[in-house]
């Protein structure tokens, strides 16, 4: 059930230099801007990865979208849930502060009117 009408484009993967190096166990699958003076990275050699940037960033029409193409929208009451009827390929969560007896009239709020909830 697709929403969107332009798809996101695959992620980079950013890695820190020498990450997978043997005897580099240490080094984690995670991004950190390099800051050295003589690093190659840093100033953008080629054959070095691909470094984040603002060129990478999504349309705003698919940014934050789920992977089946419905937007979360956080519910933290009754009229909030029925607000998501009338928004079309959005999908309500659950907010975290809600107890377990308002989250159980919610849900049965949910489940009458056909709403899409992601964290039952």
């Amino acid at each position: 059930m697709m929403f969107m009408t332009a798809s996101k484009r695959p992620r980079m993967k950013f890695r820190v230099p020498n990450y997978g190096v043997v005897g580099r166990s240490r080094v984690k699958a995670r991004w950190r801007k390099q800051r050295g003076i003589d690093n190659k990275r840093r100033v953008k050699k080629q054959n070095r990865g691909p470094v984040p940037k603002i060129g990478y960033k999504n349309s705003d029409a698919v940014r934050y979208a789920r992977p089946d193409g419905s937007f979360e929208l956080v519910v933290h009451n009754r009229q909030e849930l029925l607000s998501v009827l009338s928004m079309p390929g959005h999908a309500a969560k659950f907010s975290h502060t809600l107890s377990e007896r308002k989250r159980q009239q919610l849900l049965k709020t949910a489940d009458e009117q056909g709403i899409k909830v992601l964290n039952r």
